[in-house]
C-alpha cells in the first residue's frame, strides 16, 4: 500500500499512518499558499486509471512515486498560488462519477474519466469538502455540494466544519481530514472531538464501513489521505 500525506499532520497521526503502508509525506515551498502547500488533494487526483499529478509538483516527489508500481501522468495546468489555480486537481472521482467545478478541472482528468458521469458543482475545492464512500454515498462539508448531490439522487450527509483544524484559516473541511481504503475511513482526529461526529458514525455504520482514528484530537484537515495502491 502506498499512501500520500501532508508532512505536517499531527505527530501521533504521522506515527500511526505508516502502520497501514508506505507513506510519502509531501511538502512544497513557493508553489501554493502555505496552508495547503503539502496537501495531496492540491497536487494529485486519483482517477482510477492512475494518478494525475500537477506538472509543477517537485521532481523529488515524482521520483519517489517512480519507486513504486504507480501509473501517473502529468496534468496540463501547473497549480498556482491563488484560487482557482490551486483547485485544478481537487476533484472527486469514483467508479461512476467525476464531481468538480468542471470549469477548472484539468484536461488530463477529464480525458481519463471520459466514461464517467460528470457532476458540476460550484465548489472547486471539491475533494477538500467531499468524501466519497461505499454504495455511492458521500459526506460533505459544503451545502452547495450537498444540494447538487441530493438533486442527483445520491445519498449525502452534510457535516458542519467549523471545528476542523487548518492552520492559517478559521477552519478546515471534512474531506480534507479523511481518506478511504477498502471499506475503512481513516480520520486525522477523533470523531468524539467533532461536533457532528455522532452523525458520521451512524452514517458509516449504515454503510458497514470501519473507522480508523489516527490520533485522539480535533479533526485536522491535511488535504486528504490519498491511498494509491
Amino acid at each position: 500500500m502506498l499512501i500520500i500525506s501532508d508532512d505536517r499532520i499531527p505527530g501521533k497521526a504521522k506515527e500511526k499512518l505508516p502502520h497501514y503502508g508506505d507513506v510519502i509525506f509531501i511538502e512544497t515551498e513557493g508553489i501554493v499558499y502555505e496552508a495547503v502547500s503539502g496537501h495531496p488533494d492540491i497536487f494529485f487526483c486519483n482517477t482510477g486509471m492512475g494518478l494525475v499529478v500537477a506538472p509543477n509538483l517537485p521532481d523529488s516527489i515524482k521520483q519517489k512515486l517512480k519507486d513504486y508500481p504507480v501509473s501517473f501522468i502529468e496534468g496540463n495546468k501547473p497549480v498556482g498560488n491563488k484560487y482557482p489555480a490551486t483547485a485544478s486537481y481537487n476533484a472527486v472521482v469514483t467508479s461512476k462519477y467525476l464531481i468538480h467545478n468542471l470549469k477548472y478541472t484539468d484536461r488530463a482528468i477529464l480525458d481519463n474519466t471520459g466514461n464517467l458521469i460528470k457532476i458540476d458543482v460550484n465548489q472547486a475545492y471539491t475533494r477538500c469538502n467531499l468524501l466519497p464512500l461505499n454504495k455511492d454515498s458521500f459526506i460533505t462539508s459544503d451545502r452547495g455540494i450537498e444540494k447538487v448531490l441530493l438533486q442527483n439522487g445520491l445519498d449525502t450527509l452534510y457535516v458542519e466544519p467549523s471545528d476542523i483544524l487548518l492552520p492559517g484559516f478559521r477552519n478546515g473541511f471534512f474531506g480534507g481530514a479523511c481518506g478511504v481504503y477498502e471499506g475503512k475511513v481513516f480520520v486525522h482526529g477523533s470523531l468524539g472531538r467533532f461536533s457532528d461526529g455522532h452523525k458520521v458514525r451512524l452514517f458509516l455504520e449504515k454503510l458497514e464501513m470501519e473507522i480508523v482514528e489516527l490520533y485522539d484530537g480535533d479533526l485536522y484537515d491535511g488535504g486528504s489521505i490519498l491511498f494509491v495502491l
